[in-house]
Formats: C-alpha cells, structure tokens, sequence
C-alpha cells in the first residue's frame, strides 16, 4: 500500500480531475522506481511552468501515487517528508545523503 503524503488531504473517490490534475497524475504515475523527477519538472512536463506548488496539491489530493519520487529543485527533502520520502526512496534505489539531498 503506498504511504499517503504528509498533510495529505485526499479528494473523495468520485471526484471528476481537473485536466491539469489528470495531466500531473499521469506524469507522476508514470515514473519508475527509482525516478526522480522536481515538482517544478512535473508542471513543465505538463505544459505549466512555474506551478510547483499546484503539482504538489495534487501529490496531496489524489490518493495511490507515488509522491516520493517527486521533490523540491534544490534536491533536499522536505523536513516534514524526509522520514517517509527518504526511506521509500532509498528502498528503490536512491541515495539520499545525510543532509537529507537526493545524490545523482
């Protein structure tokens, strides 16, 4: 079962996705373990540069996805994600370093 992100704040199972949501799911249900990808990476893909933060609502509203392969441009995790982010990731492979950064 995926974990659901911190302050995560899921949508009712019937709720219809906006295009921009359907889009973002797609992007990030489409990642391999082991994929690592920014939220700002996600919202170009998507045809939204610049909404980094819209990308991330959707990581915390649509249940099932795998929200820990996405993280910030910087590379360093987020406090309140590090210890369910860095422990997914690391079991698919990824090196997190000791200051919480995604090494390439």
């Amino acid at each position: 079962m995926t974990p659901p992100p911190p302050n995560a704040d899921p949508q009712p199972p019937d709720a219809v996705l906006s295009p921009f949501q359907q889009a973002v799911v797609d992007v990030v249900r489409s990642l391999a373990p082991g994929e690592v990808v920014s939220y700002g990476d996600v919202a170009g893909e998507v045809g939204r540069p610049g909404s980094a933060q819209a990308v991330a609502n959707v990581l915390r509203r649509v249940p099932g996805l795998p929200w820990w392969r996405v993280i910030p441009t910087s590379g360093r995790l987020y406090r309140t994600h590090a210890p369910t982010q860095r422990q997914m990731l690391e079991a698919e492979g990824v090196r997190v370093g000791s200051d919480g950064r995604v090494e390439p």
